[in-house]
């Protein structure tokens, strides 16, 4: 009952408690307990911005609660379209559901729904801002693959610019005591108040821009693609399109023990060659999204303690 009715809108609201608690729910969730855990409850699933594993891994995990769900699945179907404010859509909703899921396009958007509703909010993803539901599957999975994360060397490459996925994981690590290598063209690095908030956690992080000079010191890669929506200037993006993938031709430069992690969707980072690599576990990380999210569910519900 401790997080009961707890909105789920940044890593900047959380602490390592809440990680571990999360951490050591999910486990139980994957291990069968804790089924139905949302029973009788109705679940509003508001997605303002396109999305297959998120939405469709919410889904499923919603399901799996035991929950009823409404919503939808595009902004182009919610009033949004006739010009009714985000505000008065979640006031809506809020008369509706239980628990609210949002994925929107603007940053903020998440906080001012929890501004607005009773019902807890869970960040789906808010524009290039905060994806912490993403973080939880990518911790669950961290922890799960190397038997815990402190002491861990993690290689953060790709979009660090604007890549949500990697402003919350960077954010939730700094609650462990791992060593980061923050691995981008210039242009995509990390912005500078994450690299503020990385020193005032201590950590201790190098700059990089070629995963081949550092791989044999990562026990975990985590790839993300570079994303053309972010872009407001075609040409800026054709520059870095395609700048790093991990292919038959360098994945020696990893050690035999590194994992690669990536949130998908894909594009060229990843050659599907790799796919049948034993280090390749992008897929099994979308699959434990389904515990995570299940095991969120219910513990904002006030049901799973």
């Amino acid at each position: 009952m401790k997080y009961k009715g707890l909105d789920i809108i940044s890593l900047r609201d959380l602490d390592r408690d809440f990680l571990d608690f999360l951490l050591a729910k999910t486990k139980e969730v994957k291990e069968g307990k804790w089924q139905n855990s949302c029973k009788g409850m109705v679940v509003a699933s508001l997605f303002f911005e396109p999305s297959t594993r998120t939405k469709l891994s919410f889904d499923t995990a919603i399901a799996l609660t035991g929950a009823s769900m409404i919503g939808f699945s595009s902004a182009g179907t919610s009033s949004t379209a006739k010009g009714e404010s985000l505000s008065d859509t979640i006031k809506t909703v809020d008369q509706y559901a239980d628990i609210i899921v949002m994925r929107h396009s603007i940053e903020g958007a998440a906080r001012r729904a929890a501004e607005v509703a009773q019902a807890p909010i869970i960040n789906a993803g808010d524009g290039a801002n905060q994806h912490p539901t993403q973080t939880f599957l990518d911790l669950f999975t961290i922890h799960e693959l190397k038997g815990g994360i402190e002491k861990l060397k993690i290689g953060l490459m790709g979009d660090l610019r604007f890549g949500r996925m990697i402003h919350s994981l960077a954010m939730a690590l700094s609650y462990y005591n791992v060593e980061l290598y923050l691995i981008s063209p210039s242009i995509l690095q990390l912005p500078s108040y994450y690299l503020d908030y990385l020193d005032s956690k201590n950590i201790k992080y190098h700059i990089v821009e070629d995963f081949v000079e550092v791989g044999k010191e990562l026990d975990v890669l985590y790839c993300t693609r570079i994303q053309r929506e972010r872009f407001a200037d075609p040409v800026e993006y054709e520059k870095v399109a395609g700048c790093y993938e991990i292919s038959s031709k360098n994945i020696d430069s990893l050690s035999k023990d590194t994992i690669i992690l990536h949130p998908l969707p894909r594009v060229n980072e990843i050659n599907p060659e790799v796919d049948n690599d034993p280090r390749a576990k992008y897929f099994y990380q979308a699959k434990n999204g389904v515990y995570t999210r299940a095991a969120l569910l219910g513990i904002v519900a006030g049901n799973i303690s």
